[in-house]
């Protein structure tokens, strides 16, 4: 299953769906601000740090496209670094205007110039997700370490609260699907319609199983650590540029990197107004830890926002618009060379 199809009126809903959340949220990160603040404090930044920042969220991508080849190799496929850069930073454009497109995207511009089966590269993808979740895990546990008070003051002035026994109800709906997938595989192939669905489905599983078959695990344990260090810079670093939040510790950056990933995983085009919502409220977890006015933590919380997620996003325009000329370029020389 190497194409893939999208209602126009599903991708307009979604879009117009996506641009609400942003909206709604945007408005509630705002509300009561007085924007002079904020101005005054992005007129003294410092951009120098900003653009060390950058230069660590490009980083990022580039050991991305690298460990993606890593995982691509068990399953026969060796392709190109620069194909693998490229196919991802199309796919970070697209979740601009379809929040999760991107994955989809990124496993369709892969085929059209490697030839890689849709459904194992998304595989791979999904793979990355969990393995991005470990990480993430690993700095919420090194946040809780070194800023607990933090992380408890967030979690109470968020208004989420979790419930157990949902999120167990839903891994074990997952576990026991997963188990009756593989009971009845062969039975479903055989249906006309349901044997397309299985085999991609199959594919997929074929691509997350790809981390116990890895030749190269020492070099996909670097690469993970390699971007996960590079988000860590790119958002520390901005502390740097505001001369209210010059003072934060890494054990700060910890605690920012884990708020702002889960003011990114809200389904609002660009992360826009959930993750400056995030901000806002971390930041005065952060001032609120350390005995300062939470008031004027949400204003920095806010102007970090207005530094950092315009960065994230002209470096996803940046590079996406770069890839759309050289995928194009890849996949005519592809075509040339009779590799297609």
């Amino acid at each position: 299953m190497e194409k893939t199809s999208k209602s126009p009126l599903k991708s307009i809903l979604t879009l117009v769906i996506s641009l609400a959340f942003a909206g709604f949220f945007l408005w509630l990160a705002l509300k009561g601000l007085d924007f002079k603040v904020i101005q005054k404090s992005l007129a003294k930044a410092n951009y120098l740090w900003v653009l060390f920042a950058a230069g660590f969220g490009i980083l990022a991508y580039w050991f991305r496209a690298i460990r993606w080849n890593l995982m691509l190799e068990p399953m026969g496929h060796h392709i190109s670094n620069s194909n693998a850069l490229w196919s991802i930073s199309f796919g970070y454009l697209m979740n601009l205007t379809i929040p999760r497109s991107g994955e989809l995207a990124r496993a369709t511009a892969l085929y059209g110039v490697e030839k890689v089966p849709v459904d194992q590269s998304f595989g791979t993808i999904i793979l990355e997700r969990v393995v991005d979740l470990i990480c993430m895990l690993g700095f919420l546990g090194l946040t809780l370490l070194f800023k607990y008070d933090a992380i408890l003051s967030f979690y109470e002035n968020s208004g989420v609260h979790i419930n157990p026994n949902k999120i167990l109800f839903v891994l074990l709906i997952l576990a026991g699907g997963t188990v009756l997938f593989f009971v009845f595989k062969k039975k479903l192939a055989g249906v006309p319609f349901l044997g397309k669905v299985v085999n991609f489905i199959d594919g997929i599983f074929q691509g997350l199983t790809t981390i116990f078959k890895l030749k190269q695990k020492g070099k996909f344990i670097v690469y993970t650590l390699g971007i996960w260090i590079s988000y860590y810079f790119a958002a520390y670093l901005v502390c740097f540029a505001l001369p209210e939040t010059s003072g934060f510790t890494m054990a700060d950056g910890f605690f920012i990197i884990v708020v702002g990933t889960l003011g990114m995983i809200i389904p609002a085009s660009g992360g826009i107004g959930a993750y400056n919502l995030a901000m806002k409220y971390g930041f005065m977890a952060l001032f609120i830890s350390m005995g300062k006015n939470a008031e004027l933590g949400g204003e920095m919380g806010l102007t970090y926002s207005f530094i950092s997620l315009p960065l994230q996003i002209v470096i996803m325009l940046v590079m996406g618009l770069i890839s759309i000329p050289m995928l194009a370029k890849a996949r005519n020389t592809a075509i040339a060379d009779k590799n297609f």
